[in-house]
């Protein structure tokens, strides 16, 4: 088998009892805490509430988004876990040998401009920081540059360190990530006094024939939210212990994390009609009012953890297995995820992020 072109270490079956098979339930809910902690999520729930949605309406229409996503997520999870095998390869069952790299490299693609735009993300997060702990950095030529191309260094860091740093880098994120957003809670309540107005706002359906097809339409967006990470689920999943421990620690990491961080975002963004006298959704917006600079860095510290988090396991993972199995002998994982480093760099994210706001 080594000798087929086909062949490489990266995308070998993990035997079951191989020293590689280090992942269990902590593992597999830490994942998900640091993947599903993103700025993305935390604004989630502001469309359902601009459309007319309660707060108790839009948390049951994430939660309920969630646990029907978790369904297929478990089933394609089962074949990573069973042979050890990435998702190009469990590919190779429906669409053949060569036909795998179409679905493989499609969401490899979409993988890459998410990759650019967190990564910009992160450059701007970084970026702000130091403004607001150094005013000389503004006078800095191209310093928005350096930010951004210091986060895409990280990210390319904990690639090329391989998939163990990955394990490590969520294992060592989650708590992070979990002190830092009840942090932002807690700040948010002691300074507005209480959870602010949108609690107490109630939806702006008039009857459940009114609101159910918004419903529909939201739940099918939640569902989509993570509908690509249940397609290549099984990147992860091949270094599982054993099945029960990636079906308990998805179960309880996806659909709480996505539903508790998102009662956040909306909890906090109440609190800040009351502070500031104006809804701020945006968590980078909101931290650089803070006030002080130690308070804006420390805020966010944790939105640049939070985008590594999820875009090193949400956005490379898939697109370097899927580079390795188009040239299997000539491109390794490592070498996959720089290819995806320089991709996301090339779809220009500042570019596509400036026409989504134009």
């Amino acid at each position: 088998m080594r000798a087929s072109a086909l062949y490489n270490e990266d995308l070998a079956p993990i035997p079951q009892s191989g020293p590689e098979r280090r992942w269990g339930a902590y593992e597999f809910a830490a994942l998900w805490i640091g993947m599903a902690i993103c700025i993305p999520s935390y604004m989630l729930a502001s469309s359902l509430i601009a459309g007319g949605m309660s707060w108790k309406q839009a948390i049951f229409t994430i939660f309920l988004g969630n646990l029907i996503v978790l369904v297929p997520m478990l089933l394609n999870s089962h074949a990573g876990a069973q042979y050890g095998i990435p998702f190009p390869v469990f590919a190779r069952s429906a669409f053949g040998v060569l036909g795998a790299n179409i679905p493989s490299v499609a969401r490899a693609l979409v993988a890459c401009g998410w990759f650019g735009i967190q990564t910009w993300i992160g450059g701007q997060a970084i970026h702000t920081i130091l403004l607001s702990l150094w005013s000389g950095w503004r006078g800095v030529p191209g310093g928005i540059w350096i930010c951004f191309f210091a986060f895409w260094a990280m990210n390319m860091y904990v690639v090329i360190r391989g998939t163990e740093s990955i394990r490590i880098l969520e294992d060592y994120g989650a708590p992070f990530l979990i002190v830092i957003s009840v942090a932002l809670l807690a700040w948010a309540y002691v300074r507005a006094g209480g959870f602010g107005p949108m609690f107490s706002a109630p939806g702006k359906f008039a009857s459940f024939r009114e609101f159910l097809p918004f419903f529909v339409v939201s739940l099918t967006g939640m569902v989509g939210f993570w509908s690509t990470l249940a397609l290549n689920i099984c990147d992860f999943t091949r270094y599982a212990k054993s099945q029960r421990a990636h079906v308990v620690g998805q179960s309880l990491g996806l659909p709480l994390t996505m539903t508790l961080y998102s009662f956040i975002g909306i909890a906090v963004t109440s609190m800040t009609v009351t502070i500031f006298g104006a809804a701020i959704w945006d968590p980078v917006a909101l931290a650089a009012r803070m006030g002080s600079p130690i308070a804006v860095a420390i805020a966010l510290a944790g939105v640049v953890a939070a985008t590594l988090t999820t875009n090193v396991a949400a956005n490379i993972v898939s697109p370097a297995n899927a580079f390795s199995n188009a040239w299997p002998r000539g491109i390794s994982f490592r070498t996959g995820g720089i290819i995806t480093g320089i991709l996301g760099v090339a779809m220009m994210p500042w570019k596509l992020l400036a026409n989504y706001e134009t």
